[in-house]
């Protein structure tokens, strides 16, 4: 769905480095009021009604057992280290390196933005949305995030995933196995941060993460999971409503071509087990939510939802709407949005404005 905006991140790269040579480093930005509190949801049954809900009581699922938000909590993850494959480009403020690490027997690859500052560094993992796997490019669309964040003094991995070449195929119903893919990072950034090698300068106590569309949705599985992260962002992010999601995918945003391995094994399945939506309450880390309300892709309410579900939680949560615009941010929105994300994470990655 992102691949149409790839063509103009070279003028949006332009435009932000404009808007960065001009605009103070920080700014009084209010915060919207979430949404009234919704009722805490119910499980889904696979064969519901999109939007409807059943009152029925979670049971474990062979089907489906490792996929689990249990299972994916009960599990290890790490082992190995990233290896540096060489640099990519340099820049004045930060050096890009083409990266690869391991991730349950899969190779991933992807690419790694290192400041050119003395270390500790905070490091943010920064996750794409979907793009088609034969279009997809290893610096993708989601690279001016990157290089933003770079040039602010974070690290940022910014990993390929699964089934994104030149990384490994391997399983993902759900895009379970994306989260494990970053689960698996996580992991590895806090057993190799300080030593030897692309990591030295990284601090293994600082992590956040970002994540636009279904790169969104995928952080929503990893805070459920209760990953050892600090901060995340996520912007445009799917749901963490399983049902909800491949009700979306498969009919309104792929003519019914994507999903058909769920459909053919999942039909009348119970999703509560794998939908983070039922899990929120183990989110332990500030979250700040990006969503332009006329988002034609994923729908803003389910942003709109999120923040207010996270709040009656009594969760930390921000949450920006931002007016007329659509699944990508563009001009001047773009930019709110990198800054608040640049103050977000110096706030609680940092530990300063």
């Amino acid at each position: 769905m992102e691949r149409r905006y790839n063509r103009r991140v070279r003028l949006r790269g332009l435009f932000l480095l404009l808007a960065i040579l001009s605009a103070a480093l920080a700014c009084d930005l209010p915060v919207a009021a979430p949404t009234p509190v919704l009722p805490t949801p119910q499980i889904l049954q696979a064969t519901a009604t999109p939007g409807a809900t059943q009152s029925v009581t979670p049971t474990p699922d062979a089907r489906y057992a490792d996929l689990t938000i249990a299972a994916l909590a009960a599990r290890g993850y790490g082992g190995g280290a990233i290896a540096d494959l060489g640099v990519m480009e340099q820049t004045g403020s930060f050096t890009r390196h083409f990266i690869s690490y391991p991730s349950d027997g899969l190779n991933i690859a992807g690419f790694a933005n290192m400041p050119n500052r003395a270390g500790p560094l905070p490091v943010v993992i920064l996750l794409h949305g979907y793009i088609e796997p034969e279009e997809y490019e290893t610096v993708a669309y989601t690279r001016i995030y990157a290089d933003w964040l770079a040039g602010a003094g974070f690290i940022v991995l910014h990993p390929n995933l699964r089934n994104y070449p030149p990384s490994d195929n391997g399983p993902n119903l759900f895009r379970v196995g994306f989260a494990v893919d970053v689960l698996n990072l996580i992991e590895i950034v806090r057993e190799t941060a300080g030593l030897p090698g692309l990591l030295a300068a990284a601090d293994p106590e600082r992590i956040g993460l970002w994540g636009h569309s279904m790169g969104g949705g995928i952080i929503l599985r990893v805070l459920a999971v209760g990953a050892p992260v600090d901060a995340a962002v996520v912007y445009g992010a799917m749901s963490g409503d399983e049902q909800r999601n491949f009700d979306h995918i498969f009919t309104n945003l792929s003519e019914q071509q994507r999903g058909l391995e769920e459909r053919a094994a999942f039909v009348d399945a119970p999703l509560g087990e794998i939908s983070p939506i039922y899990f929120y309450e183990r989110i332990t880390v500030p979250v700040s939510i990006h969503h332009g309300d006329a988002d034609p892709v994923v729908p803003v309410q389910w942003s709109q939802e999120l923040c207010a579900r996270l709040a009656e939680l009594g969760k930390t949560v921000e949450c920006y709407f931002y007016e007329g615009e659509g699944h990508n941010l563009f001009g001047w929105d773009e930019y709110l949005l990198m800054q608040r994300t640049i103050e977000f994470f110096g706030r609680y990655l940092v530990g300063e404005p």
